[in-house]
């Protein structure tokens, strides 16, 4: 089985590249859809009190302005998650190749889970239009959030996946990384 991390910034274009992977029939798992079931179920206690919410707005905006309490969540969520993958892969080891998709790969010390790391890049004007059109940001808003993430982790991946263009061209960068992972 070759486990394979998806990850880039946010607005690069992930979640697009789940959908076409999901189309092309692998298997792939979306770590933010399991921390917020996390949120909601095993970990819900401990957030709550610590952040008095499990709301992912409200929690958003006390942890983008606190590192601290970004640091106090990820300490309540990544070992959870770190379970989950583990489960995960043992669930699933007959199938030939999983994918996980998680922003924060790298981050929460993650990486050495995978055989490979995909990294979905796009440039950072374009993820801002983006993120102002998917979320509804006002400017400031997402160029705080695309500024508060780190670029350095695109270098450390073993494939990039390029989308600054249309879902064509996104689709034929899918198909030429795969062809170097599975041949």
């Amino acid at each position: 089985m070759i486990k394979i991390g998806l990850t880039g910034n946010i607005a690069s274009g992930k979640s697009t590249v789940e959908g076409i992977l999901k189309n092309l029939n692998y298997k792939v798992v979306d770590l933010d859809m399991v921390s917020h079931k996390l949120l909601n179920t095993v970990c819900k206690n401990e957030v709550i009190k610590n952040f008095n919410t499990v709301e992912r707005a409200e929690l958003a905006s006390i942890v983008f302005n606190d590192k601290n309490k970004l640091k106090t969540l990820e300490n309540i969520l990544y070992p959870k998650i770190k379970d989950f993958i583990l489960n995960y892969f043992e669930e699933n080891n007959s199938e030939k190749i999983l994918f996980i998709s998680g922003a924060q790969i790298y981050q929460a010390g993650f990486s050495d889970m995978f055989d490979k790391i995909i990294f979905v890049d796009a440039n950072k004007d374009l993820r801002l239009q983006r993120l102002i059109k998917r979320n509804f940001y006002s400017s400031e808003i997402a160029q705080n959030r695309i500024n508060a993430q780190n670029d350095d982790f695109k270098n450390k991946a073993d494939y990039i996946i390029e989308n600054n263009s249309d879902k064509k061209e996104l689709y034929d960068n899918i198909l030429i990384v795969l062809n170097k992972i599975i041949g």
